[in-house]
């Protein structure tokens, strides 16, 4: 596992919260020891942040393991953040309905940093086994969510997306290279639909649209997602309008809240 080199300018702060990224994103208890053959920050500079960021409950020291958590404080203003800007709670009983009346895996999401956050998740009477979970960052350019979203960005802030994506062939029919997924979204932006096209996981399509707000800005996104031996990319075509709709329902009922600039 690579680390980003130190951001310049960030100072303290985001050296702080480049420790609480990596440990975050091992999804375990970690010793220094392993932190520091992770990190791009000298022994020195690490321990102060860990020493820090555990004083201030940020992380957890277990003492008889001698591993790093995330810590108490850090749960508490996630939570926080969860609920102010994240369409999960506003979106829950539209996406239960969604879920119900075409009985399969739906996804909603959000774009953080070019990638994607997935907020919720319902699954299907018969689940499929898939990497996509609530709280889980997935790639923006071989996702129909994260296609929908990058879509319907600003000029400026797409560029900045589309540089930030990996290229990483996951399966045959992956974007390798920021030309090809631009020309697909161009599509997208008119369409007003995008597809996996089992461009992330072999044997799995979705087809996804945008939540825009009414100044037609990108929120949030959201799925129907199954998988080839159950629908072709049709049948999902043939579901999109129920998609539309509850986005619609989500964008109205998001209109008093105030979410992260894209």
């Amino acid at each position: 596992m690579n680390t980003q080199a130190p951001r310049q300018g960030d100072g303290t702060i985001g050296k702080a919260l480049d420790v609480l990224d990596l440990i975050a994103g091992l999804e375990r208890p970690v010793r220094f020891s392993e932190l520091l053959s992770l990190s791009s920050h000298p022994k020195a500079t690490l321990y102060r942040l860990v020493q820090t960021l555990t004083n201030l409950g940020m992380l957890r020291y277990d003492v008889d393991r001698q591993t790093y958590a995330p810590g108490l404080r850090l749960v508490r203003l996630a939570h926080a953040a969860w609920r102010q800007s994240s369409l999960a709670p506003i979106a829950r009983a539209h996406i239960d309905a969604l879920s119900e009346a075409v009985g399969e895996t739906i996804h909603l999401a959000q774009l953080d940093g070019g990638q994607v956050l997935y907020v919720d998740k319902r699954n299907a009477a018969e689940p499929l086994e898939l990497f996509s979970q609530a709280g889980k960052v997935g790639p923006g350019y071989c996702t129909g969510v994260g296609k929908a979203m990058i879509a319907f960005l600003s000029d400026e802030a797409q560029v900045n997306a589309l540089a930030q994506q990996a290229y990483f062939a996951h399966t045959a029919h992956t974007h390798t290279s920021a030309e090809s997924l631009a020309a697909e979204l161009a599509d997208i932006r008119r369409d007003g639909i995008a597809y996996d096209r089992e461009e992330h996981e072999p044997g799995i399509i979705c087809v996804a649209v945008p939540i825009l707000s009414d100044m037609g800005r990108s929120i949030g996104a959201l799925s129907i997602t199954t998988s080839t031996a159950r629908k072709s990319l049709s049948d999902l075509t043939a579901l999109a309008p129920h998609l539309q709709s509850t986005a619609r329902d989500i964008a109205e009922a998001a209109a008093n809240w105030q979410f992260p600039s894209q």
